[in-house]
């Protein structure tokens, strides 16, 4: 009888150990992902229809290799990213990614933006706000600011 108890502690610490190293292991693999964004999403806010806006999103290279930014691809046409193509950036570097969004159509938005980097690896932004439809004509005069004028 003690001898089977010993054995199942001796089964339940190495099951116990190998759950602990195999979630040590997926931090380190999360952890070892090299493209640092100080924030993944951004909200414009209300916005006014016809214009255009644009959000900086700064990377870091956090890990130990060189990040290159292969392409940026936007879920739509009215969604623009720029970065600098050419640029490598070295381990603890700095880079940009402006994202740019045309606010043509009234309403709630919600906008992803890939990047795909060192390779096949991907990374998710989005962008999101609201579009309010601007007036058609300007405001009316104030007929009433001439008799403030006149007291």
């Amino acid at each position: 009888m003690l001898k089977k108890l010993f054995t199942l502690v001796i089964v339940v610490v190495s099951v116990l150990s190998v759950k602990g190293q195999t979630a040590m292991v997926a931090a380190s693999v999360k952890a070892g992902d090299i493209l640092d964004l100080k924030e993944t999403e951004y909200n414009f806010g209300l916005i006014p229809q016809g214009k255009p806006v644009t959000h900086i999103f700064d990377v870091t290279d956090s890990g130990s290799d060189s990040l290159k930014i292969a392409n940026i691809q936007a879920s739509c046409g009215c969604t623009t990213p720029q970065w600098d193509r050419d640029k490598v950036v070295a381990p603890g570097g700095k880079t940009i990614i402006t994202v740019g969004y045309n606010a043509a159509n009234e309403g709630v938005f919600s906008k992803t933006i890939t990047v795909t980097y060192n390779g096949d690896k991907t990374k998710l932004i989005t962008i999101k706000g609201e579009v309010w439809r601007t007036p058609s004509t300007s405001a009316p005069e104030n007929k009433g600011l001439d008799n403030l004028k006149n007291q």
